[in-house]
């Protein structure tokens, strides 16, 4: 019975997650709520399950508030501006080094791992190039979107804190092994643009008479902020924050909260102006940190009652033997098309915790089936209709969602299969 209800409850999730009839932080808390008190737990064992969920991802959830915060605030003051600008004047004229500029500013765009600002940051400053040079400009969503996609296993990016979050593991630590997969993912994604870019050029040849210019200037600078009067001093704190950070002297949430307590200090001089900047770029984070907080407490009935352990059990038992210690691996491989239709909540909220529990029976180490997982999955981020930032993007360049899957989503899926087999060779995801 606790695994009947318990898949009714992710069922449930997951249905109103991907037809959006319920917000994100609604479906969570309501749902198992209501699962739990069908399954006959009084109220003193649900207040153990909420105290036990919530205090899983307390430090998630300060981590992604101050996280968002003061990279926000980074852009405000237009830290990463002379980056940007200097990109592109660098790759003007040449289709390839278009492509390699493109794949270097979404990687730096999307630091603060926001989709939207990545989104609003990189397509009104490329696509203007792209037109000029006669360049499609789905090359352009497909190049961003695995460059992005890639830089979102960041620990503030979104994805790896989810799978911290049901590993109830610190977020930190999980992701150090990810890095190196980062770095080869990187080199993969460069390989690709020189060759897409080839290719570009080539068509673009061949269509030569009947191109055609525009008058917009493809050098022109970016529209985000200028930097200002400070900021050599906040370079030095944005190297200082994340040397700080991936050392482990202090917890990441910290280490996010000191430094945008510095930030706001230097830069804004007046309290209503660091407040105003604070509520500024609230909204995102609360927003995620109320996703995070009510997932801990979705998690935590379903651990607490027993629900996710009768699940696992049960499927175990209906699949074949040998494919249980290979399922992780096997829902990576397939983790593209699954990015089609399940969202990042239901994917890492719904499905990893019924995959980790199966493969922790026979031995699979729960941190490994999350990392096989998340780097199946994670270039595909924005090739999904799914993806608010996608169609926000999509719209600033009026073009179309359909056109942009099926210009990209074989290139992202087969990227995604590199990254993961080679995850596999190093030791990240070794197999059983």
């Amino acid at each position: 019975m606790l695994a009947i209800i318990g898949l009714c409850i992710i069922l449930t999730i997951v249905i109103l997650l991907l037809t959006e009839k319920m917000s994100p932080f609604i479906a969570m808390v309501l749902i198992p709520l209501i699962g739990a008190l069908v399954a006959g737990f009084d109220f003193a064992q649900l207040k153990t399950f909420y105290l036990d969920g919530t205090k899983s991802v307390t430090q998630i959830v300060i981590m992604f508030i101050f996280a968002i915060i003061f990279f926000g605030i980074m852009s405000d003051v237009g830290l990463f501006k002379p980056l940007i600008d200097r990109l592109i004047k660098l790759t003007g004229g040449n289709v390839v080094a278009v492509c390699l500029g493109t794949v270097l500013i979404s990687v730096v765009a999307h630091l603060d791992g926001t989709g939207a600002t990545t989104f609003l940051l990189v397509v009104p400053a490329l696509l203007p190039l792209y037109k000029r040079l006669n360049m499609n400009p789905y090359l352009l969503f497909l190049l961003l979107a695995a460059s992005a996609g890639l830089v979102n296993m960041l620990p503030w990016g979104g994805p790896t804190g989810r799978v911290a979050t049901v590993l109830n593991m610190n977020v930190e630590e999980l992701y150090r092994p990810l890095f190196l997969v980062q770095v080869i993912g990187l080199v993969y994604i460069i390989a690709l643009a020189i060759f897409l870019g080839f290719r570009e050029q080539k068509r673009l040849v061949q269509l030569a008479p009947n191109n055609a210019t525009t008058n917009e200037d493809p050098l022109a600078p970016s529209q985000s902020p200028e930097p200002n009067k400070y900021f050599w001093f906040n370079v030095a704190l944005f190297f200082a924050t994340m040397a700080t950070l991936f050392s482990g002297l202090l917890s990441p949430g910290y280490v996010f909260m000191i430094a945008t307590a510095i930030l706001l200090l230097v830069n804004y001089r007046n309290p209503a102006e660091q407040l105003e900047r604070i509520q500024a770029h609230s909204s995102g984070a609360i927003m995620m940190a109320s996703i995070i907080l009510a997932a801990g407490t979705f998690l935590g009935i379903l651990k607490g009652s027993g629900m996710l352990n009768a699940i696992a059990v049960n499927l175990v038992n209906l699949l074949p033997n040998a494919l249980i210690p290979y399922l992780h691996i096997i829902v990576g491989i397939f983790g593209i098309p699954l990015e089609l239709v399940l969202n990042t909540d239901s994917y890492y909220f719904g499905l990893f915790p019924v995959v980790q529990e199966i493969t922790s029976q026979v031995g699979v180490e729960p941190r490994v089936a999350g990392y096989a997982m998340l780097i199946g999955s994670i270039v595909g981020t924005f090739v999904t209709p799914l993806s608010p930032a996608l169609w926000m993007g999509l719209g600033l360049a009026n073009l179309s969602m359909g056109k942009h899957i099926r210009y990209s989503f074989l290139w992202i899926w087969a990227l995604s299969l590199a990254i993961l087999f080679s995850a596999i060779l190093i030791g990240v995801v070794p197999l059983p």
